[in-house]
């Protein structure tokens, strides 16, 4: 860092002028001398600094002006301000002016270079805070979302509008088509993108739990509540909260989630303070509400708050040509994470995939990647390297047929297809079970209970 920063000392007395310079090039700083505000100026004009050290008092201006025009020629010029009229005026004036920091003379030469290293320690965390909002803006905003077809051109339009609003939004979609993906690229585009991003699994808690998850409770409100605790509404306050799987929250949770929805407040479990909160919803489902109100699952009037803009994420048989723009996504970042040299797949396994229809959509063509690249002893990834379904080898459907014996009933067969289809996607998932239910279409709690009454091994 020392060898690229480039230090300019202007300042009328020649000793001055000279000491600092000695040290600073010891140091192995780029150091540049002017003993005038102009001449000082003028050499940052052709060569913009890192740091200007200047003193407040030159014959033919002051510091605060070299401060001040320093910052237009560069806003990212970091200024030290020396003097021997040391005050707390000036000082406050420099500081305000977007001064560093200031030295009172006689100083002593190390504080300097302390105040340097410190200056420049501070200017790389935040050019590293720059360079991870970035990362965090590419990984969460439209580069997570991966396709080149019609149907996801029309998603990333709709995307890129509705992110510039506060407008509720609601997502469709099967299981594993990305829907937290799209959440995170809504929010990441839009102007409260350097706000809080709280996201909720509605389907993963039962109704008390979820309802304390969302709106906060008091001490005392519940068995186990034993202090205050804000809900995620709270934690959103000014950003954006997502709730994922909006289709399973309760008639109980539905009720106060309208009222927000309306009003923008609520009251924590077993409390009486309204509170108000400014929280951008978005939430997403799997289910076809409209189905769940005529079934009266689910409350027309919330609907209709919910669904302002919907956006629909088509499932991957209905986007075949992002398949193989899909595989390469997620090979070449698994191979990165695993570091390994993997050079693609070979032109048979690029086949088998765009073949095959993938029910549990992109989720599963990642997952069978992430398996493949881990067990890949070559460079290539072959058709054997693909799951049997997707490869044409035994699969769980035949060998479960083998199992079974002709004269059992449909309900013996059915009750071991599931079983043994659960286990094959437990094991896919490496006994994730929030992963498995989402591959299964069904809710971590209808898992459970089926890992329960089939006797399921984890």
């Amino acid at each position: 860092m020392t060898e690229r920063t480039k230090i300019i000392v202007i300042d009328d007395e020649p000793l001055m002028r000279m000491t600092v310079q000695d040290a600073l090039v010891t140091e192995g700083y780029n150091v540049t001398v002017a003993e005038t505000g102009e001449k000082g100026l003028t050499l940052v004009r052709e060569n913009p600094m890192d740091i200007v050290i200047t003193d407040l008092k030159l014959p033919d201006m002051d510091g605060i002006r070299i401060l001040k025009e320093a910052k237009m020629i560069d806003p990212e010029t970091q200024v030290i301000m020396i003097t021997a009229y040391g005050s707390i005026d000036s000082a406050v004036m420099a500081m305000k002016e977007g001064a560093n920091d200031y030295l009172t003379k006689p100083f002593a030469m190390d504080e300097l270079l302390l105040t340097i290293k410190r200056i420049l320690r501070m200017k790389e965390l935040e050019e590293e805070n720059i360079s991870l909002r970035k990362r965090v803006e590419e990984r969460y905003g439209l580069e997570g979302l991966v396709g080149k077809s019609s149907p996801m051109q029309k998603v990333y339009d709709l995307i890129e509008t509705v992110a510039q609003t506060d407008t509720t939004v609601l997502i469709y979609g099967e299981s594993g088509t990305g829907k937290e993906v799209a959440a995170n690229a809504i929010h990441f585009q839009s102007p409260r993108k350097g706000r809080p991003f709280m996201k909720v699994n509605c389907a993963a808690l039962p109704e008390t739990l979820l309802e304390s998850e969302l709106f906060g409770h008091e001490k005392g409100a519940f068995t186990g509540a034993l202090k205050q605790r804000k809900g995620r509404f709270e934690m959103a306050d000014g950003g954006t909260l997502f709730l994922d799987e909006i289709g399973d929250i309760s008639p109980g949770v539905q009720v106060k989630l309208l009222r927000v929805l309306q009003e923008r407040q609520f009251e924590r479990v077993g409390g009486n303070e309204t509170l108000s909160v400014n929280v951008r919803l978005i939430s997403a489902t799997q289910k076809d509400l409209r189905d769940e109100i005529r079934k009266g699952a689910f409350r027309e009037d919330l609907y209709y708050r919910l669904n302002v803009v919907p956006i629909t994420l088509p499932p991957l048989r209905e986007r075949r040509e992002d398949i193989l723009l899909l595989a390469n996504h997620f090979t070449d970042n698994f191979a990165n994470k695993m570091g390994k040299e993997i050079v693609g797949l070979s032109e048979e396994a690029k086949a088998l995939l765009f073949r095959y229809s993938f029910p549990g959509n992109i989720r599963e063509l990642e997952n069978m990647l992430e398996r493949a690249i881990a067990l890949l002893k070559g460079k290539t990834i072959q058709a054997e390297n693909l799951p049997d379904e997707v490869s044409g080898g035994p699969t769980s459907v035949h060998n479960i047929c083998e199992k079974i014996s002709a004269s059992k009933p449909l309900s013996s067969a059915t009750k071991l297809f599931e079983k043994e289809y659960i286990q094959n996607v437990l094991e896919k998932t490496k006994g994730k079970k929030g992963q498995a239910a989402d591959m299964l279409g069904i809710s971590r709690k209808t898992l459970w209970e089926k890992i329960k009454e089939l006797e399921i091994e984890i």
